[in-house]
């Protein structure tokens, strides 16, 4: 059973940083899809940053170029950096865990399509305030 298990959530200014972890454990291998996502108040979840097994990244257009999402495989983590942190990016954040090592293999198109991804964690709070 794989399981995932986000931290480094908190409250920050904008115009700061944060860096979300997100432990994964009951994998029999490394080397699959996973993904960011976050869902504020109100709102649709929706899809952040993505990783495939190829180390191939994928972000949000809203993101791009502020976050980035490293993965540390010897450690099972994958991180979420963001950087020049914005009030409308308040949200609970949930880091996601694909069964399939890339889109090709999932028959897929959209990396932010939630039927890529079979496990959820529980979510870490960010509060970006002006």
């Amino acid at each position: 059973q794989v399981q995932l298990v986000e931290s480094g959530g908190g409250s920050v200014q904008s115009g700061g940083s944060l860096r979300l972890s997100c432990a994964a454990s009951g994998y029999t291998d490394s080397g699959y899809c996973m993904g960011w996502f976050r869902q504020a108040p109100g709102k649709e979840r929706e899809g952040v940053a993505a990783i495939d097994s190829g180390s191939y990244t994928s972000y949000a257009a809203s993101v791009k170029g502020r976050f980035t999402i490293p993965q540390d495989n010897a450690k099972n983590t994958l991180y979420l950096q963001m950087n020049s942190l914005k009030p409308e990016d308040t949200a609970m954040y949930y880091c996601a865990a694909s069964p399939f090592t890339s889109l090709l293999s999932a028959k897929l198109s959209n990396w932010f399509d939630r039927r890529l991804y079979n496990y959820w964690g529980q979510g870490t709070q960010v509060t970006v305030s002006s």
